[in-house]
């Protein structure tokens, strides 16, 4: 049974489906094909994982670009029929903005509000509403998590840890909203609270061709325990057997986790020297490079 939401919570989920980026975010985006994916893994994964939610938020705000083609604007709308999310156009979206858009899908405002960020090539356990929507009042803006989601890739699904990850949350007294857009995920516990909650998998992060930064974490594991939380995962769950189990335990997990303390600590460095354009700058510079690559083969094989 669906149950209402939180009488004193308007809980909003957020979701940038295509809005034009700029840096290495917008040179991934332009690639060809990445739209088209996007909406493949949104309808296969990310709507709905929301539908089938325990606890139902009290919106779900996707923005798009007013610049978008005629065949994702009517594919939204075919996948919208039942009027799950509200589609809002923008080239961007200021704080104000979002804030006055928020307002106006909700209408009369309770007295918290909780915004989720959620990815539209991500999905969510049937409840991460309802575990987000139990955190008690607070007298000021916090950052919430749920550090603990799954990861589904060609080889596999991996459980993972993230204690700042991507489907942050700010639950924060409506006379003096902020949002979970108010900084990158990972850099909100530096102008607010944090509340780290662990227990079962809350969500799931997909690894495809056209991800801007996610790449495989944790250990690998048998997704038939998951199922019940994660019914979209019976879609194409593999099976590992227990020798491939092992093996990732002993071999491939540690080998991930040095690589990305690695790179964790050659971010936390580039961005404490040079800030975060010179980060973003080394991406545009490697993403322009590997696309460099792509097109001499391409054009080596049709000659």
């Amino acid at each position: 049974m669906d149950l209402v939401g939180s009488p004193d919570v308007d809980h909003v989920l957020l979701t940038r489906f295509n809005l034009p980026s700029k840096g290495y975010e917008g040179i991934v985006r332009a690639r060809s094909g990445w739209l088209l994916e996007r909406a493949d893994l949104f309808e296969k994964y990310c709507l709905p994982s929301v539908s089938g939610q325990s606890r139902k938020p009290s919106a779900w705000i996707i923005y798009l670009d007013p610049a978008s083609p005629v065949w994702l604007i009517d594919r939204m709308k075919q996948l919208n029929a039942d009027t799950v999310f509200s589609p809002i156009f923008r080239s961007e979206v200021s704080r104000s903005e979002l804030l006055s858009d928020i307002a106006g899908v909700l209408g009369s405002p309770k007295e918290l509000l909780l915004t989720t960020n959620l990815d539209n090539d991500d999905g969510l356990a049937c409840d991460f509403v309802e575990r987000l929507q139990a955190v008690g009042p607070v007298d000021r803006a916090t950052a919430i998590y749920l550090t603990r989601g799954l990861i589904s890739a060609s080889k596999g699904i991996y459980l993972h840890e993230d204690r700042d990850n991507a489907f942050c949350s700010v639950l924060a007294p409506w006379p003096d909203a902020r949002t979970c857009w108010e900084d990158w995920h990972n850099h909100l516990k530096y102008s607010m609270p944090v509340v780290r909650l662990r227990g079962d998998p809350a969500w799931l992060q997909v690894i495809h061709g056209t991800n801007v930064s996610n790449r495989v974490h944790g250990r690998r594991i048998s997704p038939t325990g998951f199922l019940d939380r994660f019914p979209v995962l019976g879609q194409d769950a593999k099976i590992p057997t227990p020798i491939q189990l092992l093996a990732d335990r002993a071999i491939s997990a540690p080998g991930r986790k040095i690589r990305e303390s690695l790179r964790r600590l050659a971010k936390t460095v580039i961005q404490g020297t040079s800030g975060r354009s010179r980060l973003d700058g080394l991406r545009v510079w490697r993403a322009t490079l590997t696309d460099g690559v792509r097109s001499r083969v391409l054009l080596r094989r049709n000659s």
